[in-house]
C-alpha cells in the first residue's frame, strides 16, 4: 500500500510516497481503510525535526487521525466493528497511508450525516479546543483571545467560546479576509499577528488560548487581565523564548497564570465523550467544520507547503 514517510527532516520536499506492507492489527487494534486523513500542525512540527528528541526518526509515517471503514480487527476486538464507518486516532504515526491501525479505544463510530472529511477536521482539534477552555476555567461573560485562530483548533475554540457566552472573542490572524470568516464563526474582534489593529478590542483578556507560541508569546502574556489564564496548546510558530516566564514574574501582583495543555493528559473515555458530542453537533449543523482543501495522498508535501506558507484556513485533508 502507499504511505507518506519523512525521507529527510526539514522542508516538505523531504516527504516521500513509498510502498509499505499493509499493517496487521495487533490485539486490541482495528485496521481502517482510509477515506480521509487529517493534516495537522503537529505533523508539520514533527516533519521539521523539532521533536526529534522524542524519538522521531527518518522513515517515520506521519499522521494521527483517519476516517474510513474497519477492514480487520485484532485479537480480542468485537467483530461487530467490521465494516463500520469510523474516526480513529492512530497516535503520532501511521495516518498518511491507504490503511492504518489504531487501538479500538481510540476509534469512534461516525454518525449519519458526518463525512470522513468533516470527522478528521474536528476529531482531534475539537477535543483540544474544548479541554483547553475547560483548563482555562473559562466562564460566561469572560473575554477570550484565540491566538492562531485560522487553524482547526482555533476555529473550534472560537465557536465554543462564543457559544459559551463569552463577553468578547478576539482572534489573531493574518488578513482581513480571514478575519471576516472568523467573525462569521463567532469572533467579535480581529487582531493582527502582533495583537493590534483593532482599537475597539478589549485591552486585556481573561483567557488566552494559544496555538502559536513562538518568539512573541511574552507579548501576549502581557495582554492577560488580573487573574487571567493563558493556555498554550501548540507550538506551530516555534518554541517561545527561554526566559518567557519573566513576563509572568513582572506581573506577579496581577496573579496571572500560564499552562500548557495536551489532550494526552485527558482520560480516553472523557475525550471520546466530548468527541461523540461534537460529531453529533457537527452532523446537525450546530458546530461548523472548515476544510481548506482536499488533496490526494501523494500530494501530502503540497499540503505541508500550504501550511508552512500560512495559506491554510481550517484543515487540509488527504484522500488515498
Amino acid at each position: 500500500m502507499k504511505a507518506v514517510v519523512i525521507r529527510e527532516f526539514g522542508s516538505p520536499d523531504g516527504l516521500e510516497v513509498v510502498d509499505v506492507p499493509v499493517p496487521v492489527p495487533a490485539p486490541g487494534q482495528v485496521r481502517i481503510t482510509a477515506e480521509a486523513i487529517g493534516v495537522g500542525g503537529v505533523d508539520a512540527v514533527i516533519r521539521r525535526g523539532t521533536l526529534a528528541a522524542y524519538g522521531f526518526r527518518e522513515g517515520h509515517v506521519l499522521g494521527s487521525e483517519v476516517a474510513g471503514s474497519v477492514s480487520a480487527v485484532g485479537e480480542g476486538v468485537d467483530a461487530a466493528w467490521m465494516g463500520r464507518r469510523v474516526w480513529a486516532f492512530t497516535g503520532l504515526s501511521g495516518g498518511y497511508a491507504e490503511q492504518a491501525v489504531a487501538p479500538v479505544e481510540d476509534v469512534l463510530s461516525l454518525p449519519d450525516g458526518l463525512t470522513g472529511t468533516d470527522a478528521v477536521t474536528l476529531g482531534g482539534s475539537g477535543v483540544v479546543a474544548h479541554f483547553a477552555l475547560d483548563r482555562a476555567r473559562f466562564a460566561t461573560g469572560e473575554t477570550v483571545l484565540v491566538r492562531g485562530a485560522a487553524g482547526s483548533i482555533g476555529i473550534t475554540a472560537v465557536q465554543l467560546a462564543a457559544g459559551g457566552g463569552a463577553g468578547a472573542v478576539a482572534v489573531t490572524t493574518s488578513s482581513a479576509s480571514r478575519g471576516a470568516r472568523l467573525r462569521d464563526l463567532g469572533a467579535t474582534h480581529v487582531l493582527d499577528r502582533s495583537g493590534g489593529a483593532d482599537p475597539d478590542a478589549p485591552s486585556g483578556f481573561d483567557v488566552v488560548i494559544d496555538v502559536v507560541a513562538g518568539p512573541e508569546l511574552p507579548l501576549f502574556l502581557g495582554k492577560l487581565n488580573s487573574n487571567g489564564r493563558y493556555v498554550a496548546v501548540g507550538v506551530v510558530g516555534g518554541q517561545p523564548p527561554t526566559d518567557f516566564g519573566m513576563r509572568l514574574m513582572t506581573a506577579f501582583r496581577r496573579s496571572v497564570s500560564f499552562a500548557t495543555f495536551s489532550a494526552d493528559t485527558v482520560p480516553g473515555s472523557a475525550r471520546q465523550a466530548v468527541r461523540s458530542s461534537q460529531f453529533a453537533d457537527a452532523a446537525h449543523g450546530n458546530l461548523r467544520t472548515v476544510v481548506h482543501e482536499v488533496l490526494p495522498l501523494d500530494q501530502a508535501a503540497q499540503a505541508h507547503r500550504d501550511m508552512d506558507a500560512g495559506k491554510v484556513f481550517g484543515r487540509a485533508v488527504l484522500t488515498p
